[in-house]
């Protein structure tokens, strides 16, 4: 998936949670993070902490990498 930006990085965590059968209260409870966060950085909120989106990405099992336009 093209991530274009933060409401594209919210949608593909959003599905890959939902795909593992996760709740926003079961990832609050295992990562430490609120549930407010959760569901703000799902929302695609333009201002999320990135490291802690990045924390998220790799606990739902994702890579983000970056690579050069052609």
């Amino acid at each position: 998936m093209k991530i274009t930006d933060s409401k594209s990085l919210g949608s593909a965590l959003r599905k890959r949670r939902k795909e593992l059968g996760y709740t926003q209260r079961d990832l609050s409870e295992f990562t430490g993070l609120s549930i407010s966060f959760l569901s703000d950085l799902e929302r695609g909120k333009k201002t999320i902490e990135l490291e802690k989106a990045l924390f998220v990405t790799s606990i739902l099992g994702l890579n983000l990498t970056l690579e050069a336009r052609s």
